[in-house]
């Protein structure tokens, strides 16, 4: 008699679900939001300078996490609108809208007026 090869959900292990009374004394770290955005500020230098100008575009995007809503303000001066902008422009749309040069000093910019109002 033939036997079947198991298939590979057979070694698929089942979702893990945590009880969280269990998981109550577990201290976890959480990060600023001034070291995350160092981070992602610093992730995105190292990108830069290593020639992968998307991973530094997507880091400096995530150092300003709210992009979308700063580029719709006008609450916002002119400058961190349109950095707001060139960063979220797609790379495919480069030639056909605003599209940033600088993506590190665009984040910059507008983390620097974040600063400024906090």
């Amino acid at each position: 008699m033939w036997r079947r090869r198991p298939s590979h959900r057979a070694f698929v292990r089942p979702p893990v679900l945590i009880d969280s009374s269990v998981m109550s004394h577990v201290a976890y770290p959480v990060m600023s939001h001034v070291t995350m955005i160092d981070r992602a500020l610093a992730a995105a230098e190292v990108a830069w300078t290593r020639g992968h100008e998307g991973k530094a575009r997507v880091c400096a995007r995530c150092a300003v996490a709210y992009l979308r809503r700063i580029q719709q303000q006008e609450a916002f001066p002119l400058a961190v609108r349109q950095a707001a902008e060139r960063l979220t422009t797609a790379v495919t749309r480069r030639h056909e809208a605003p599209f940033t040069s600088d993506p590190i000093g665009d984040a910059n910019l507008i983390i620097a007026h974040l600063a400024a109002d906090a």
